[in-house]
């Protein structure tokens, strides 16, 4: 069996409900070996819902779910996980090597300290307190902190949120080390445009239910929308009343056209304003495919 295929976490049929709210209904999911997914979905979703049950931290009212094939509390399969959660309440008066020190001594073989703050990218930040780092340097530390273990499977939620440009594209590297080291990651975020970097499989959810599922391209190829950005003098306003535009945006010359037909669209532009310059056309990204197929559950759930 190749190292993809391998399942190393799952949900069957998973139910989960507080009250008269339904948070996750009937869900399956399963988690690769060496394979980083994207778990993506609005606000109230079940994402956080799914990451607890897989965790161990609550319990599922129906259905089955698994941890290295035993159930999630068990000590021995917690062991293998790494966890970076949105927010974190750690000793503030310990330096990140101490922080370092005591999250590996729970673990039967860690990384060495060296090493952890190699790949997370936290050397020059050993000596100093956790609480006098800024909100980015934190983040990178608790990214140390998840990975020390050298877990098996890795839990990213919202890893990059207060991050700069240069952080954020080192952490995307390390993850992508992780990964071909055969760790499985599953992460949430509402940087899609990382999810679309990073992920080979997403999954969305909506409303507790696994709305979709596949590979970047293939969400993608869901949806038909396409953007044609160009510059030139034509009224934006008439464009958006032609047939298969459904957004024009203008900013001093340069419009950026919403189109589910860009060679038709295209075909007009170019009739009407042979001087067209600075063309690009470009297929629906994943923010755009997300938004699509996220609409109609969101529509219905407000109806």
């Amino acid at each position: 069996m190749t190292q993809q295929l391998t399942a190393v976490a799952s949900l069957a049929g998973a139910v989960k409900r507080y009250g008269n709210l339904t948070a996750l209904d009937g869900l399956d999911l399963m988690l690769h070996r060496g394979e980083l997914l994207a778990l993506l979905g609005p606000n109230g979703a079940g994402k956080s819902t799914a990451i607890g049950l897989l965790l161990g931290l609550t319990r599922a009212d129906a259905g089955r779910v698994e941890l290295f094939g035993r159930d999630p509390q068990h000590i021995e399969a917690r062991r293998r996980v790494g966890v970076m959660l949105q927010s974190a309440n750690l000793p503030s008066t310990l330096s990140v090597a101490e922080l370092l020190r005591l999250t590996m001594s729970y673990y039967p073989a860690p990384r060495t300290l060296a090493e952890t703050a190699e790949l997370a990218g936290v050397s020059d930040l050993l000596p100093r307190r956790y609480a006098g780092l800024s909100g980015g340097q934190q983040r990178r530390v608790q990214f140390a902190l998840a990975l020390c273990g050298r877990p098996e499977l890795l839990f990213l939620d919202e890893p990059t949120v207060g991050m700069d440009i240069d952080a954020r594209q080192k952490l995307w590297t390390a993850i992508r080390a992780l990964v071909a080291e055969g760790c499985a990651v599953v992460l949430t975020t509402h940087y899609l445009e990382e999810a679309e970097a990073l992920a080979q499989r997403v999954v969305v959810l909506a409303k507790g239910r696994v709305l979709s599922e596949g590979s970047v391209d293939a969400l993608r190829s869901r949806v038909s929308l396409a953007r044609i950005r160009c510059v030139s003098d034509l009224d934006a306003g008439a464009i958006a009343c032609r047939p298969h535009v459904s957004a024009v945006d203008s900013d001093r010359g340069r419009l950026d056209i919403r189109t589910d037909a860009p060679e038709s669209v295209l075909r007009r532009l170019l009739d009407a304003d042979p001087g067209l310059a600075g063309l690009e056309v470009l297929r629906a990204g994943l923010a755009e495919a997300f938004t699509e197929m996220t609409r109609e559950p969101m529509e219905q759930e407000a109806a």
